[in-house]
């Protein structure tokens, strides 16, 4: 602080416009975030797939409509809490409903609601789903 305050005495008034050299405070840059790791069976490493966590949380829930979240995070590899919140912004779109089973969640999907995006909106989840699940059959 007193480097400062000696530095504004000894330039003149013409002097100030000059920017001050030194470090710029909050210009520290972060490091960027690693995108997730998912390993497949035609590569060692990978870094990205062509469903997102919102597909693989809705084929977790389609294939058993009784799985408990903690399961389908360890099937999708993500946490407890985004499958929480993949799942609340689903229901919050119609794609599901959670029903109360006892102690559990059981999850009602609508099959004939169109997907999303402008491209793909001509497709039903239904048509995803049970593309990725016959496959899987």
């Amino acid at each position: 602080m007193e480097a400062r305050k000696e530095q504004r005495r000894k330039t003149s008034g013409n002097d100030r416009t000059k920017p001050a050299s030194g470090p710029v405070r909050g210009a520290a840059s972060a490091p960027k975030p690693k995108p997730p790791v998912t390993k497949t069976a035609d590569s060692d490493v990978s870094s990205w797939t062509f469903l997102s966590n919102h597909t693989h949380v809705l084929v977790c829930l389609a294939a058993d409509p009784e799985s408990t979240l903690r399961d389908v995070a360890a099937r999708v590899g993500i946490t407890e809490r985004a499958v929480q919140r993949i799942v609340a912004e689903l229901e919050a779109a119609g794609a599901l409903v959670r029903e109360r089973d006892g102690r559990r969640n059981r999850y009602q999907l609508d099959l004939s609601l169109p997907l999303r995006h402008p491209l793909e909106q001509h497709c039903r989840i239904g048509d995803v789903l049970d593309l990725v699940l016959r496959a899987a059959a």
